[in-house]
């Protein structure tokens, strides 16, 4: 197996002022996991368990994707009812516990990174995991006033786009990387 010695990504955010990166850095970061999560979808793989921790930097600072315990191998239609991934990321279908597609699952885990990347803090929170869901299922997220007069139109856009409550509603990986931000 290849050797990833640059550390998780959670790691390289704690080592960040605030444990938050400049927009220009974080796209360049989400471009390329999406672009993985592109490819695992046009194979029909769904990840469901993307999180800071499941991505490492490589020595040349590449992203990789980790840890496919839970993924799942079946066509991207077909829905799944499988209560499973962290709760920070889970999307609202998967907390509502009931049938969805995986790649928009995945999606909305994209936003949460994204959205932590940028901010600094996760964009759902709760003092109980009854509470996390009842926002995630809302969509209920707040980006703080001093980050976001730092935010450019286009990834407040692409944000609001991807915590759709929807699952179809979502953008797919392929119309992320052709959204005006990336």
């Amino acid at each position: 197996m290849e050797y990833i010695g640059g550390g998780s990504l959670h790691g390289y955010l704690k080592s960040k002022p605030n444990r938050r990166l400049e927009e220009m850095d974080a796209k360049r970061i989400i471009k390329e996991i999406v672009e993985g999560l592109r490819y695992c979808h046009s194979r029909c793989i769904t990840h469901r368990d993307i999180k800071l921790e499941n991505l490492l930097l490589d020595d040349d600072d590449k992203m990789k994707i980790i840890d496919f315990g839970f993924s799942t191998c079946v066509p991207n239609e077909k829905k799944i009812k499988i209560f499973c991934g962290t709760p920070s990321y889970m999307a609202p279908e998967i907390v509502l516990k009931t049938e969805y597609c995986g790649p928009p699952a995945d999606i909305w885990a994209i936003g949460v990174l994204m959205f932590t990347i940028l901010c600094g803090s996760f964009p759902y929170r709760g003092a109980t995991d009854e509470e996390l869901y009842d926002k995630i299922q809302r969509a209920d997220y707040h980006i703080v006033p001093e980050v976001k007069k730092t935010l450019s139109f286009e990834a407040i856009d692409l944000l609001a786009k991807i915590f759709s409550i929807k699952a179809d509603d979502r953008p797919s990986a392929k119309q992320i990387l052709a959204h005006p931000w990336l």
